[in-house]
């Protein structure tokens, strides 16, 4: 009995012994599987952020754009025959549209690397690529503390006014934005008599 009982305790320690490197072996696997995950989202936290940063650098400059189309709408009103042409614009002027699209990356901590004008079916509109600033941060995943996210964005204008068939620019024309008229009388115009410029133009982003 006695024999039996010390080959009995034998047993249980020799198992005790033999799970032990087992235990250390999965708690490792959790713990690196616990360090991979907190560093894909730490890279899915700096691709998003670079994706906003895009978005809101690719609609400044199309709203700075249809900034311009307004002012130049304005301008053109009782003193150019083809004004009408400024409601559906063939080409947009620029102005201040990277700058507009460099201060918004900016402000999400990030830098354009490329700017460019674009059409997008059929509209016209700015594409930005950004990179953050900030890196991926440290992580098991070699590199990362020196790696930078990067997004791209188009934002496109468009026109959100019907003529009518008849539409003579040197008479009240009256337009439809939507559903809402609005009324330009080149004969009695100032350019405050223009609807907000989200009236006459949408800015959206490009699928």
């Amino acid at each position: 009995m006695i024999t039996a009982a010390l080959r009995t305790t034998a047993l249980l320690r020799s198992d005790r012994g033999s799970t032990l490197p087992i235990a250390i072996w999965l708690t490792g696997i959790l713990l690196f599987a616990a360090f991979a995950f907190f560093a894909f989202a730490q890279a899915a936290s700096a691709r998003n952020g670079a994706q906003s940063a895009a978005d809101a650098a690719a609609l400044a400059a199309a709203q700075s754009a249809r900034g311009d189309l307004i002012e130049g709408l304005g301008d053109a009103v009782g003193g150019d025959a083809d004004w009408l042409d400024w409601l559906d614009p063939e080409e947009l002027e620029g102005g201040e549209a990277a700058a507009a699209a460099g201060a918004l990356a900016a402000e999400n901590d990030a830098g354009v690397t490329e700017f460019g004008d674009t059409t997008v079916a059929g509209y016209l509109g700015y594409e930005v690529d950004i990179q953050t600033n900030y890196t991926v941060g440290d992580s098991i995943i070699p590199g990362t503390e020196t790696t930078h996210a990067n997004a791209h964005a188009t934002a496109v204008i468009k026109p959100r006014c019907d003529l009518p068939v008849d539409a003579d620019p040197t008479k009240l024309v009256t337009l439809d934005c939507d559903g809402e008229p609005v009324n330009i009388d080149p004969e009695d115009f100032d350019l405050d008599d223009l609807p907000d410029a989200s009236v006459l133009f949408s800015v959206q982003l490009a699928e």
